[in-house]
């Protein structure tokens, strides 16, 4: 074979193959999770414990199978309440947190009140709730409300008080007004603030619905769980639980979503394997 035919079938070779590479990165959410729930399963059944204590997960997977049609009600009712008391605190901790950190007179006056307010438990709330607006869903809907509403304030306000002196001094001797370094400068400095309070917020709402459901609701998975546990029934309460967790983590997981794509340009650095 001369030279030349052999340079014309090397290059018509394909190209090598790259190794498979397991993206541990990516599976190790699931791989701790069923390494989680296999050391429960184990633990539980080696020590003996009654279902009516610590149930396992294979016990409380055959709660979900056999209540499921009062799991999935209860949870999309939960979802519904934590969803909608969510937005509301949205709208009103972005509006109310921009007017805060619009000046820091404003800022140093209203944030140690907003403090206070949040120092109150929402749970002691929730019976004055109860006096204004009935059993249902609107007390559940303003608990979620009450508890997330604080982190989103506090972080928007936080960005836009704390704009560098300079940053506006440089501004105002170009000619810039007020609202000019607040809509050019103050907004989008303060965006990673805001959508990094919303994982934060969407959480809250979870625990703010669930409390007030199992005071004052006749429906969601709060008012589900206080009915199981006053019949005893332990895994059907863990089922309850875990479909919080899944809400709670996919909505999470949402807003983390929401985050890198509004914000990843503030998010340059990654972290190291």
């Amino acid at each position: 074979m001369t030279d030349s035919e052999t340079v014309t079938t090397t290059a018509t070779l394909p190209p090598p193959r790259e190794a498979f590479k397991v993206n541990w990165i990516r599976l190790a959410p699931l791989l701790y999770t069923i390494g989680l729930f296999a050391i429960w399963e184990i633990g539980v059944r080696l020590s003996g414990l009654p279902h009516t204590i610590l149930p396992t997960p294979s016990r409380i997977f055959q709660a979900i199978v056999e209540y499921w049609s009062p799991i999935w009600k209860n949870s999309l009712q939960t979802l519904y309440t934590t969803v909608l008391g969510f937005i509301i605190a949205v709208i009103a901790g972005l509006g109310i947190g921009l007017f805060i950190g619009w000046s820091r007179t404003i800022y140093a006056g209203l944030y140690p009140i907003m403090i206070g307010f949040n120092a109150i438990p929402k749970v002691a709330l929730v019976p004055i709730l109860v006096i204004w607006f009935g059993i249902g869903t609107v007390p559940a809907v303003l608990t979620a409300f009450l508890i997330s509403f604080f982190p989103i304030v506090v972080n928007v306000a936080t960005g836009l008080a704390t704009i560098e002196p300079e940053t506006e001094d440089v501004l105002r001797a170009l000619g810039a007004k007020k609202l000019d370094i607040m809509l050019k400068v103050g907004i989008p400095r303060s965006m990673p603030y805001f959508f990094g309070s919303l994982k934060v917020a969407i959480t809250l709402a979870f625990v703010g619905s669930v409390v007030s459901e199992t005071v004052a609701s006749n429906n969601g998975l709060g008012n589900m769980m206080a009915s199981a546990q006053s019949n005893f029934n332990v895994p059907l309460v863990f089922a309850g639980l875990l479909m919080l967790a899944v809400e709670g983590i996919a909505m999470y997981a949402l807003m983390a979503w929401l985050e890198r794509r509004m914000t990843g340009w503030a998010h340059r650095s990654t972290m190291s394997t």
